[in-house]
């Protein structure tokens, strides 16, 4: 089914029920949402928005950002998603290369914009209460300013459950620009059309079936990424249940207090968020010498162990049914763990270009270090000679997959060959079919003697050893090894580990690592990092601003 069939079906079907809240903020019901959307309709028509036209969205996660969203997407206009921790040189250079005609935004991030860097967009609305900040159009200001009176006109009686109706726009055509902000530093347009749009929401509906209407569920990933978009925002409205938003930094304590409150049955995550809770929470307790000894005796060990895993359940709200990992590879003395507990957690795959499923498997069948099989209406093929022994790269193909790079033709024609998306990412596929990903082709490092060595790998190793938070591995100009650590602060204070002694016990820590890698892999040297590596949306190292630094 169509997105904006599916959306329209799920307002009308919950019309009563609340649809999203800002957590200890407001809250909307659905019918708060459709009158919302049928008023910024009314808004972009008579402003002279056409179909086909882009605006863009810059703001924190809120319920009012949500909202213009799905006005923009089922009024058959183009939004634009635009990450609003950027910098406003990138906001600005989005803006006009998307040629966005409209600006959604909050009003502090307009406070570091320059409108005359922005010159074809008609005016800039403020996400918070849809009032103007600005406006080059007096059909826009006029429409603003005769809102209300244009609603009472389109719809004299009262705003009822029959008036929402949505267009069923082309499949093929462009609903969604995403630009990417990735690990290799390219900000690209990547061209999602409503197939893709819809073919996500419909496995979403179909295989995740343990959330239904009412179902509280927490929005902590940004909105401007495509995972956070489809899965953690457009699959749980049409399915009913209640979003709420983190309107601030989910730092630790806010996450935590949101998980008790709304007691979600599903959680969408980065690594980074279960891994800081069960490296500082729960390991610490593990390594504890009457923790180690009741760990051996069979029958403590059991109960122990369910101990643990009801007392996390239980910093997860107490309703969880299962955890969802994407956007990065999960650390595997996490995961291991997470399995000898019997968590209900799974790792799935997707990237921007695919809106972003590609790969999913269910926590009870999910196996250890894989990313699940490919999803309903795409194709996975590994390139290489032996696709479940030799690694090679992945190609995709189907449903999810985009129609190019925005008026980037050389990028899209590397990317889209006869038909596959080449990934960029480098993995194996099991007889079953399931995905295990070692890496980025553009981070492979060739060994001295033409080895395939795969820097992820080493440092899923590293950030395993004692007080290292995260690192990365690259190859210095004389063409050795070496590894940027940064260290994990919070707990060597914790424990009264002076700064001096941190590069020895980094050191020992590479000494330690190097007798488990062949000698082509090992690494040569360390430099620490006193500040925590730069990201991008979806948590991943931006590696481009450290691979030549030394």
């Amino acid at each position: 089914m169509h997105i904006n069939k599916i959306l329209e079906k799920s307002i009308r079907k919950n019309w009563e029920e609340l649809a999203m809240s800002d957590f200890n903020g407001i809250s909307l019901q659905y019918r708060d949402v459709a009158r919302k959307v049928a008023k910024l309709h009314l808004l972009f028509e008579n402003s002279g928005i056409a179909k086909g036209d882009k605006i863009a969205l810059c703001g924190k996660n809120s319920t009012q950002w949500a909202v213009a969203f799905i006005a923009i997407l089922t009024y058959g206009a183009v939004p634009v998603p635009v990450l609003h921790e950027f910098k406003p040189d990138n906001i600005h250079h989005i803006i006009n290369h998307s040629e966005s005609k409209l600006l959604f935004v909050d009003a502090t991030i307009w406070e570091n914009l320059e409108i005359e860097k922005i010159p074809n967009i008609c005016g800039a609305i403020r996400i918070a209460d849809y009032s103007l900040l600005a406006s080059r159009s007096d059909n826009l200001t006029n429409a603003r300013k005769t809102l209300n009176a244009l609603f009472g006109q389109r719809y004299p009686e009262r705003f009822t459950v029959d008036d929402v109706v949505y267009e069923e726009f082309d499949p093929e055509s462009l609903a969604v620009i995403n630009y990417t902000s990735g690990s290799t530093g390219f900000s690209k347009g990547v061209m999602v059309p409503y197939r893709a749009i819809s073919s996500n929401i419909n496995f979403a509906l179909e295989k995740l079936k343990f959330l239904g209407p009412g179902d509280g569920l927490i929005c902590m990933l940004p909105l401007a990424h495509m995972y956070g978009l489809s899965i953690e925002m457009l699959h749980p409205i049409v399915k009913g249940c209640h979003i709420h938003f983190l309107t601030r930094v989910p730092s630790p304590k806010v996450i935590i207090d949101a998980f008790a409150q709304v007691r979600p049955r599903l959680i969408i995550a980065v690594p980074l968020i279960l891994e800081k809770i069960i490296k500082t929470k729960v390991f610490p307790l593990l390594e504890k010498p009457y923790m180690k000894l009741l760990l051996t005796v069979p029958f403590v060990n059991d109960r122990l162990l369910l101990k643990i895993k009801e007392k996390l359940n239980e910093t997860f709200g107490g309703q969880l049914y299962e955890m969802i990992i994407g956007g990065a590879a999960l650390n595997k003395d996490v995961e291991k763990f997470l399995r000898k507990i019997n968590f209900p957690y799974t790792v799935g795959y997707g990237m921007t270009e695919c809106a972003p499923l590609i790969s999913y498997a269910g926590h009870e069948e999910n196996k250890v270090g894989s990313c699940g099989r490919v999803v309903d209406g795409m194709e996975a093929v590994v390139d290489s000679p032996d696709p479940e022994n030799v690694v090679g790269e992945l190609k995709v193909r189907g449903k999810n997959v985009m129609l190019g790079y925005y008026k980037n033709p050389e990028a899209t024609a590397e990317a889209l060959r006869s038909g596959w998306l080449y990934t960029g990412d480098l993995c194996t596929i099991d007889r079953d079919g399931f995905i295990y990903i070692k890496g980025r082709n553009k981070n492979l490092i060739l060994g001295p003697s033409g080895q395939n060595i795969y820097p992820e790998e080493i440092e899923q190793k590293l950030n395993n050893m004692p007080y290292v938070c995260e690192s990365i591995v690259i190859e210095n100009a004389k063409g050795k090894l070496i590894a940027l650590i940064y260290p994990d602060f919070e707990n060597l204070e914790r424990q009264h580990i002076a700064d001096n002694d941190i590069l020895k016990l980094m050191k020992d820590n590479v000494a330690h690592l190097n007798k488990d890698l062949p000698a082509y892999s090992q690494l040569s040297d360390i430099k620490i990092q006193t500040e925590e590596f730069e990201k991008t949306p979806k948590r991943s190292i931006k590696r481009f601003l450290y691979q030549h630094k030394y």
